[in-house]
Formats: structure tokens, sequence, C-alpha cells
């Protein structure tokens, strides 16, 4: 019966298992690329005005629209031209017809129109997914393909007790794109200065006020009862532009005294008048504050200085916009400011850092993961495993790393010397 096939039904059948083939070679291809291709590669060809590039964000940003009526489309291609070919192969070779078709099929079929086209997209996944995007994007819409994939899909989200199609996509985490800063340093796409910004943003994110504030016991705050004249002296000495002013304690924080205040003053011979005055209002902000959102309201607010408060009411310390900056830019440091190294590193396993060092800065320096518990900085944490404030010399260990206080002034940690302990040799 096979056998009897006319020549123009051979021909026939040949032009469709070839139209087959190809589509089949094409959607394997677009799965592939789209499949690779993100969400931010995607806009950023956008943003090229590269063609094909505004079917492709819109393919990405639902992948489960597109992705199970290709993979539905590219096995009805296969299915259909592998029979089709059996077909043709009786036909032409009788019994031998069904081996010659097989081999056909791995060998051919799996090369040309399989692997061929994939490996091609994992190389040139831009140009891959750009090609593909608009004739999927039409595939998937034409009404017959979009029904009848859509009813397949529904059966089977039926039978594993699914009530609808949609296929939850995560989004890109925060590890993901500092992980993609990462290899964009080791490919020379950015620099290291870059890399390290993005970074800086990313954290600024989860960092609170505590962890860069200027604390309670290195503020300079004036009590309102003192002159201006002294005022602008002692502002003067301690070279900031702004001075908290308190009443009683420094709990009591009642205004903020601006030096460019405090010299027109003196100017016009009112040095003697009392700082009260001439004080300007206060911001206060509690110390579990995001610094992402401070920085906003600072700048709705028009304000360089805030006071941190605990959570009972007391002064935790004080959050100017340069130290919010800090956090994104780095140090920021003046003509004015007595530079001390932050970080010093002495040699491959010892580093000496300030106290007031963030534990997470620590720990991306020693690529460790120090404790964390109620303290922000290396300075708490020694004070915590010390069970008190520690002279100055002594040492803690701490997850193979000894910590030294190497420099103690009254009840603050200043300086602390980090080294990594030798590994210890067990005896059988």
């Amino acid at each position: 019966m096979i056998a009897a096939l006319s020549v123009g039904v051979q021909v026939t059948l040949s032009v469709v298992v070839v139209v087959l083939l190809i589509a089949s070679g094409a959607l394997a291809m677009a799965e592939t690329s789209l499949v690779r291709m993100s969400r931010v590669k995607a806009r950023s060809l956008e943003d090229q005005k590269r063609r094909g590039s505004h079917s492709l964000v819109k393919l990405v940003a639902h992948p489960e629209k597109f992705l199970n009526p290709v993979l539905l489309l590219v096995l009805i291609c296969q299915l259909v031209s592998a029979t089709l070919i059996g077909v043709l192969a009786d036909a032409w070779f009788g019994g031998w017809g069904i081996l010659a078709a097989t081999v056909f099929e791995v060998v051919v079929i799996f090369v040309l129109f399989e692997a061929v086209p994939k490996n091609w997209a994992v190389q040139h996944p831009e140009r891959a997914a750009l090609a593909s995007a608009p004739f999927v994007n039409g595939v998937i819409n034409f009404p017959p393909i979009k029904w009848v994939s859509g009813l397949l899909i529904g059966l089977a989200n039926l039978l594993m007790g699914q009530r609808n199609g949609v296929v939850g996509t995560s989004m890109v985490t925060e590890a993901e794109l500092l992980a993609m800063a990462d290899v964009a340093l080791d490919e020379a796409v950015i620099e290291s200065e870059e890399r390290e910004f993005i970074h800086s943003v990313i954290d600024f994110g989860d960092t609170v006020v505590r962890e860069v504030m200027v604390p309670r016991p290195k503020m300079v705050a004036l009590e309102n009862t003192i002159r201006v004249s002294d005022a602008l002296v002692e502002a003067l000495e301690a070279g900031y532009s702004r001075v908290p002013i308190y009443e009683e304690s420094i709990d009591d924080v009642v205004g903020t005294a601006y030096v460019k205040d405090l010299m027109r003053a003196e100017r016009d011979d009112r040095g003697g008048e009392p700082i009260v005055e001439h004080m300007r209002g206060v911001s206060f902000v509690p110390e579990t504050k995001k610094v992402s959102a401070l920085l906003r309201d600072m700048q709705e607010q028009k304000v360089h200085q805030v006071i941190v408060v605990d959570e009972y009411g007391g002064t935790a310390g004080l959050v100017t916009l340069e130290d919010v900056l800090e956090e994104l830019v780095g140090e920021i440091v003046d003509e004015f400011d007595q530079e001390e190294a932050v970080v010093e590193r002495i040699d491959d396993g010892t580093l000496v850092v300030a106290g007031g060092t963030s534990i997470d800065d620590v720990d991306d320096l020693l690529d460790a993961e120090l404790p964390k518990g109620s303290w922000d900085t290396i300075g708490g944490l020694v004070l915590d495993l010390a069970g008190g404030v520690p002279e100055q010399g002594q040492s803690v260990a701490v997850e193979g790393f000894t910590l030294t206080a190497e420099r103690v002034e009254g009840r603050r940690i200043e300086r602390v010397r980090i080294e990594a302990m030798a590994p210890t040799l067990s005896e059988d």
C-alpha cells in the first residue's frame, strides 16, 4: 500500500518533511537562545535599538508563555517528520526503509536540526535570540497554535494538580547581581572601582543608621548655656560646620548651631549672646532606620545632620550627609581631617583595622564569617569576647583568628589587630 505512493505524493511529503525539519531546527535554536536570555540583557538590547529586541523583551518577561508552546511545536515537527520519513523510506527502499529511516533520523535530524542550532545559539546567544524573537512571538500568538498548546498544557497541569499554567519565575537576587559584577570584572567589562561601587550600592539598601553613625562618645556637642563666641571657638577647633546643642545632658538635644550663623553673629558684635538665640532646628531618626530611606529624607528636608536615638529615646549618635555618602563612594577626606588608615595590611595573614569597622567589612577583607550579634563593629565583637573592656594588647580568639586590642582609649577600642591562626596538626 505504502509502496504504491505516486510520485506527486512522494514529492509533496518530501517538501513537508524538509519544511518541518527546518521549522524544528529554528524552534530548537529559539528555545535555547530565549531560555538563556536574561531580562536585563534583553532590556539592554532594546536600549541599543537592536532589531527584534522589542519582541525579545516581551517574551523574556513571561517565559512561561513561549516555552511550553515552543517545546510542543518542536515535538510535533520532529514526530510528524519522523513518521513521514518512515513512510517515504518504506516506499523507496521497502523492508530496509525502516532501518534507513531510523539511521537518518538519529544521525541527520539530531545533528543538523537539533545539535547544530542549539550549539550555535549557545555560541551566539544575542544574535540567535534577536533573530528568533519575532518569529516565536508570531507563532505562539497564531490562534490555532495558541488554542491547541493551551489545551494540551492545561491538560498536563490538570494531571499534575496545578490549577493554572503560570510558572513562577525567580527574580534576580542580590547575590546574583554581585556575582555578575565579579564576572564582569574578570572579563574586563568593568573596572575594579566600578565593581566596588556596584557592591556598595547593593549593600547600601541593607545598611541601617546604627552602622554609619558617629557614636555618642565621639560626638562633639555644646550645652545651651554657652555663649556664641565660645561656641564658635569650640566648633572651629573641632573642625565641624554644625554642632548639636543640648539642654542639661546630651540625651536632650534641642537644636543645631551652624558655624556660619555664629560667625555672622560674631561679626555683628553679638558674640556674648547665648547660643540658643542662634541655633536652628534638629531632626531625629531611630538607629534602625535604613540608610537609603534616610538619604531620601535628608534630601527632602534639606538637612545635612540628624541625631540618632535609641529605643529608649536617648541619643545614640549622629549622622551627617557625608557619613551616608561614604557608604556609597568610600571614605571622604578633606584638608582638615587627620586621616588614619581604616585598614592596614601588615602581611598576608595580618590586618590592623579601626575598632569602628563593621563586621561585614571585616568579613569581606578576611573572606570569613565572624560571629554576628548585638554588635555591629569589630571593636564590639572584641568587647563581647573579652567580657568587658580589654586592656591594651589583650587578645581573644574566634573562628580561626586572633583579635588583639592594639589601642584602647578609655572604654573604646580604637584599633584591632587581626591575625590568622596557624592550623594545628592533629596527632594520631
